[in-house]
């Protein structure tokens, strides 16, 4: 048997798939979860069912969307769990999670592809509003981007538009064993909790994804440099920032303050 096969299913690189095998890990994992029965609770790539059937144990039904349909089709003949499962054969990226909201929020969590959990995060975080909380198994490097605080070399995009919408919570680190095939990176558990209120509101949160983008697609650049084609050095002065400052330097306050700025004056 091949070491990319795992329970008579040959893992496919396309998706990337690595399938979670470490009872122990898994155990810890649904703990941190803490799923209980009522709850609307979806998972995103539920694979071979590692953390589908304990979270079924303790919560009941539950949905997920599965893009592979080899693997759809397995857990819609799994003797224990297919009745208690909602199925959506579709690509997660392409998916309108705000359909599967009700009366409960929706419990978000998954081993998600490393090749696209980036911008499935960024589209899951367009329905927060429906979202209680989510948990994600993810590369350690992305979870560390994704908590990373001002002055840091982690420290970018992703760690600003994370914490503008969520408290973010790295929850446990995890090796390559717990897998098969075993990724070539470590992986870490990361919850994520929406704020029921936006703690430093956007004017326009389309001009702080791009004063994000602008600033650390030159990270090395002071932010004079950087975000020359969007303000002057004097103008990043009347914001009380310093134009001889690098990226990561700014918080998240910051880059609100010079979006709010941007916004006024592209309205006037």
């Amino acid at each position: 048997m091949s070491n990319k096969s795992h329970l008579g299913h040959q893992a496919k690189k396309r998706f990337g798939q690595n399938f979670l095998h470490d009872d122990a890990v898994i155990s810890r994992i649904v703990d941190a979860i803490d799923p209980t029965e009522g709850e609307n609770l979806i998972e995103i790539g539920p694979g071979l069912g590692a953390l589908t059937e304990p979270v079924i144990e303790r919560a009941g039904d539950i949905s997920v969307v599965e893009l592979d349909r080899d693997l759809a089709h397995r857990l819609r003949h799994h003797p224990f769990i297919a009745k208690h499962l909602t199925i959506y054969e579709i690509d997660a990226l392409k998916f309108d999670f705000s359909e599967l909201a009700g009366e409960q929020p929706l419990r978000v969590f998954g081993n998600l592809p490393y090749n696209i959990s980036t911008p499935l995060i960024f589209h899951l975080l367009s329905f927060k509003d429906k979202i209680k909380d989510m948990h994600f198994m993810l590369q350690k490097e992305v979870v560390n981007r994704m908590a990373a605080a001002p002055d840091s070399k982690a420290y970018g995009r992703l760690s600003i538009m994370c914490q503008y919408y969520c408290q973010v919570v790295p929850v446990m680190e995890i090796g390559p064993e717990a897998f098969q095939p075993p990724p070539k990176v470590d992986s870490a558990i990361v919850r994520l909790i929406p704020h029921k209120e936006i703690p430093v509101p956007a004017k326009d949160v389309n001009w702080l994804n791009r004063v994000c983008t602008e600033a650390f697609n030159q990270r090395r650049k002071t932010i004079r440099n950087s975000l020359s084609n969007l303000l002057s050095a004097e103008q990043l002065e009347d914001l009380a920032i310093k134009p001889s400052l690098r990226p990561e330097n700014l918080s998240l306050k910051d880059y609100v303050n010079i979006a709010n700025y941007l916004a006024d004056r592209s309205a006037e």
